[in-house]
This record gives C-alpha cells, sequence and structure tokens, in this order.
C-alpha cells in the first residue's frame, strides 16, 4: 500500500539533522523509542538525576547540617529554585516560589483571594502603566472557571467556597465550550459581571491542548474589577508567559510535566509583587517570614513574598530534580523549546490530517494556528481508547482522554520529527491491521 503522508520520512530525519536540539536527547533515559506521554509526567534526566543524588549524598554526610551547609542550603531551596523559575513565567524573584502541590496551591490561594479581594485597594482598571503595580478593586465572591477544566481545579475551588459557607452551585460559574474542545474569549466575556471577584482558567487546555492568551484573559478579568488567576500545568517549561508584564494576579503549576521534575514533583506557584504581605488562607511555618522563622513565635508573620504561600517544610527529595532539570533547560532555551515545539505538533497534525478519511477516521481537535496551540496534539478517532492501547503495546507511549482523544506530545528535549513520522506510521498501521480491535474499553486513562 501506498503512504497516505504528504510528507515522507526522510524529510523528517532531514529536520532532524539540522535541530539545535537534537543532542539534548541523549541526556535523558525515555523509557520508550516513542515516548509521547511528556504532558503527563516527563522522563528523567540525567541532570535532573545527578542534583538528586547530590542532596541524598548530602543528607548522608551532613544529616541536619545539609539545611545550612549544603551546596545549595535547603532552608533557602525553595526561594533559590523559585528564582530559576522566574524566568520561564516572566516574573520578579520574589514573585515566584516552589510550594506543595498544585491542588493544595489552588486551595490556598483561591481561599486567600476570596477573603482578601474586598480588603485590597481600588486602582484605575482603564489605565495601563497602573496594571503591574497597583491591586484589583475586586469585591464579588463568584470564580469564573471552564467547562473543560481539569477536574482538581473545580474541587478545590468548590471546597473553598464551602468552607465560607457560600453553595458552590451558585459562586462557581462555568463558561461553557461551543465544540467540545476549546473555550472562545467571547464566552469568557459573557460569563462575567460584577459579581465575579476571580476569573480563574488554564494557560492550556489539558485535553484538547488550546493554548490561551494569557495577557488579554487578564486584562478582560481587570476589566470587571476581577483578579486573574491561571493554571499553568500544562505551559510552564514549554510555552513563555509574561505573567507579571501582563499583571497577572496569581497562577500555579506543576514540575512533572514539561519541567520533567519526577512523579509527584514539588509544584510552584506565582503571586504578583502587589499582593505580598497578605495572610494565606493556608499558612504555615515554612511561609512566615524568614528573619523570625526560628524565632517559633506563635503569631503568624507572613513572608513579603510568594514564599508566604508555602505551607510546610519543603520536600528535599521532591524538590531536587528541579534543579538539574533547570539546568537542562537552561541551556537549552525556552524560546528554542518552544520553537521546535511548533513545529513538531505543526508537522504531527498535518500527517495526521492525512489519515483523516473514512478509512482511518483520525482528525485534529487541538487548534491550528501556533498561538492557540499548546504543547501537545489532541489526535480525535472513535475507538480512541482501543487505539491508544494498540499503541503502547507497540511501544507509542501516548494517553487517552474520554470520550475520543489520543494525546500525543511531542517533547523538543527528547523528540524529534522522525520520531512524529513514525507515531504517525503506527496511527496509520493500527487501522490497517485492525490491531486496536483486540483490546477492550479501560476505565485506565494514564
Amino acid at each position: 500500500m501506498s503512504s497516505p503522508f504528504s510528507v515522507t520520512r526522510a524529510d523528517a530525519a532531514a529536520r532532524d539533522a539540522d535541530d539545535p536540539l537534537a543532542s539534548f536527547r541523549d541526556r535523558f533515559d525515555v523509557p520508550s523509542e516513542l515516548y509521547m506521554d511528556g504532558n503527563s509526567l516527563g522522563p528523567i534526566s540525567d541532570d535532573a538525576e545527578r542534583t538528586l543524588d547530590r542532596v541524598v549524598d548530602e543528607w548522608r554526610e551532613r544529616g541536619i547540617e545539609g539545611w545550612t551547609d549544603g551546596e545549595q542550603p535547603w532552608w533557602e531551596y525553595a526561594e533559590y529554585l523559585g528564582d530559576r523559575l522566574a524566568p520561564y513565567v516572566g516574573a520578579d524573584p520574589e514573585e515566584v516560589v516552589i510550594a506543595n502541590s498544585t491542588t493544595v496551591n489552588i486551595h490556598s490561594l483561591i481561599g486567600t483571594f476570596l477573603d482578601h479581594v474586598a480588603d485590597v485597594p481600588a486602582r484605575e482598571v482603564d489605565a495601563p502603566d497602573t496594571v503591574a503595580d497597583s491591586p484589583v478593586a475586586a469585591s464579588g465572591n463568584v470564580v469564573v472557571a471552564n467547562e473543560l477544566d481539569f477536574p482538581t481545579d473545580h474541587y478545590a475551588i468548590r471546597a473553598q467556597f464551602r468552607q465560607r459557607g457560600l453553595d458552590p452551585d451558585e459562586h462557581l460559574r462555568l463558561v461553557e465550550s461551543r465544540d467540545g474542545r476549546t473555550i472562545e474569549r467571547e464566552d469568557v466575556r459573557a460569563a462575567m459581571d460584577d459579581d465575579v471577584g476571580i476569573l480563574f482558567m488554564p494557560t492550556v487546555l489539558y485535553r484538547s491542548g488550546q493554548l490561551f492568551d494569557v495577557a488579554a484573559l487578564t486584562e478582560l478579568a481587570h476589566e470587571y474589577g476581577a483578579l486573574a488567576g491561571f493554571d499553568a500545568a500544562h505551559s510552564v517549561g514549554a510555552v513563555p508567559h509574561e505573567f507579571s508584564a501582563a499583571g497577572v494576579d496569581f497562577a500555579v503549576w506543576c514540575s512533572y510535566k514539561y519541567l520533567n521534575a519526577g512523579p509527584g514533583a514539588i509544584a510552584g506557584l506565582y503571586v504578583n509583587e502587589r499582593y505580598h504581605g497578605l495572610t494565606p488562607a493556608l499558612p504555615g511555618w515554612w511561609g512566615n517570614e524568614k528573619a523570625t522563622q526560628f524565632d517559633l513565635e506563635l503569631t503568624y508573620t507572613p513572608e513579603q513574598s510568594a514564599g508566604a504561600w508555602q505551607i510546610g517544610t519543603v520536600p528535599m527529595l521532591s524538590a531536587a530534580p528541579l534543579e538539574g532539570s533547570l539546568d537542562l533547560l537552561d541551556e537549552a532555551g525556552i524560546d528554542r523549546v518552544r520553537a521546535k515545539s511548533l513545529e513538531l505538533t505543526e508537522l504531527l497534525a498535518t500527517l495526521v490530517a492525512d489519515l483523516s478519511e473514512a478509512e482511518y477516521e483520525y482528525s485534529v481537535g487541538t487548534p491550528a494556528a501556533g498561538e492557540r496551540r499548546g504543547g501537545h496534539v489532541a489526535v480525535e478517532h472513535p475507538d480512541a481508547d482501543r487505539v491508544s492501547q494498540a499503541l503502547r503495546e507497540r511501544g507509542v507511549v501516548v494517553d487517552y482522554r474520554p470520550p475520543n482523544v489520543i494525546r500525543i506530545c511531542p517533547a523538543p528535549l527528547y523528540v524529534g520529527f522522525a520520531d512524529v513520522y513514525d507515531v504517525a506510521e503506527q496511527l496509520r498501521a493500527v487501522i490497517d491491521e485492525g490491531a486496536h480491535e483486540a483490546f477492550s474499553a479501560s476505565e485506565d486513562v494514564s
């Protein structure tokens, strides 16, 4: 059978030969030749293993002295890694810290701002020169999110309403999708009014891969006197951001996807400097001001930075791999990573489009425009569940999301153009050979 593809493997291999990031693949231990699941869990790199091993050695050799005498003293490690992460989200160092998990950070930040939005001083929302340095005067207690969010966001938001005696069904307002894949900005605007205190959106939709215009959504929120918060789990490390310049109020993200820091790795958060000094909804001793932390006073004094939103002692063994991952990512450069990601996802979308006829029934559910596309491609198929299982059996590691999406992530640091071609070839072969018919629908969506 002749190839259905408009691009040849030789074309793809030629692009690999000219790829300035190709050599980074050798620094990863990738569990499969075609590992396309970095949007769920990135693989371990030599760099991440090195910094993890260093901290383990410090623990072995120095014990408690590692808190003050380590190569990077553990006591200030969260702030150190926050400084390292700040350029990736376009923030000042004091606006970023590593802490907790993404879900805990959503609880903490949503709770904080539900408590405080009515208390922050007003600013002129139509004055561009004040956007980045003055608090928003939000007074509403409605949170606007969307129906395509990852569920944990809603679990946390609803819990914070219940803790304040508010009915989540009345106070959580969801923007509906027109097509089940994407959210349109006009529909977000239609959900806004003076009752809204917080607009909380993802930077990238976890299923379809739609990338949002963070600056435009922030401006929209501020137009209505609301705060703008973002779940950036599916973009940090894949897409460069400018949170401070856009006037974003707060954001959260994880480190185990595009930052490749390992399963359950410590999360990150951003709080615009205009809110430093607020008392977090979930205060803990690690967020107390550093200067008096070991005075062990019974009254909490928040650190005058994003560090206030830390809760418990920094978990060093889930934080250490992030240091090495950032060493590698610093060397690669986030702009080069994003440029290659756009090329890889465009190639994948082109190849999948070649398999759109009735014989194959594949289609792309991710927006075509680069400025609306994150780091993965949502490949749709009526039998997506069984096709994804067949792909995994063939060594193509992807994941399935109901009802009909195969998420494929060609992560630029360890995936090449020929790899993308080979994935498309396996998509074709599974249907040609009926390989998916050997599988039953599964509840496993890992």
